[in-house]
C-alpha cells in the first residue's frame, strides 16, 4: 500500500526559500497524482498545487496566491515529489502535507492516500 512522507519544513524568513519533498514507499509515484495541501492555525485546509500522474500530459496547478512563486516538479528516479517555494511571505505559514490520487490528473482536489506533513513557518 502506498505510504507518503513529506518532508523539508522550517522557520524561514519573508523572501527565501524552502523547498517540501513528498517521498513514497510501498508504489511508483509515477501513478499517481500528487496535491499539496496547507492548513493554517484556526483556518480550513487548502490545496496549494498539483501534478499529474507521469504517464499523462504533466499538467500542474497552483493556487491563484502561489502562481509565479511555487513550483511542483517530479522525481520518479527518487520516488519523490517536490515542492518549491520561493518568495515566502507571513501568510505562507502553514502545515503542509502531500496527498496522492490514483491515475489522477490535475487540478483536482480528491485523493485516495495522506501522509504525514511538516510544518512551514515564515517569521522575521
Amino acid at each position: 500500500q502506498l505510504q507518503l512522507v513529506g518532508s523539508g519544513g522550517g522557520l524561514v524568513q519573508p523572501g527565501d526559500s524552502l523547498t517540501l519533498s513528498c517521498t513514497a514507499s510501498g508504489s511508483t509515484l509515477d501513478d499517481y497524482a500528487i496535491i499539496w495541501f496547507r492548513q493554517a492555525p484556526g483556518e480550513k485546509q487548502e490545496g496549494v498545487s498539483c501534478i499529474s500522474h507521469a504517464h499523462a500530459d504533466g499538467r500542474t496547478d497552483y493556487k491563484a496566491s502561489v502562481k509565479g512563486r511555487f513550483a511542483i516538479s517530479r522525481d520518479s528516479a527518487k520516488n519523490t515529489v517536490y515542492l518549491r517555494m520561493n518568495s515566502l511571505k507571513p501568510e505562507d505559514t502553514a502545515f503542509y502535507l502531500c496527498a496522492a490520487l490514483w491515475f489522477g490528473s490535475c487540478p483536482t482536489d480528491s485523493a485516495d492516500f495522506w501522509g504525514q506533513g511538516t510544518q512551514v513557518t515564515v517569521s522575521s
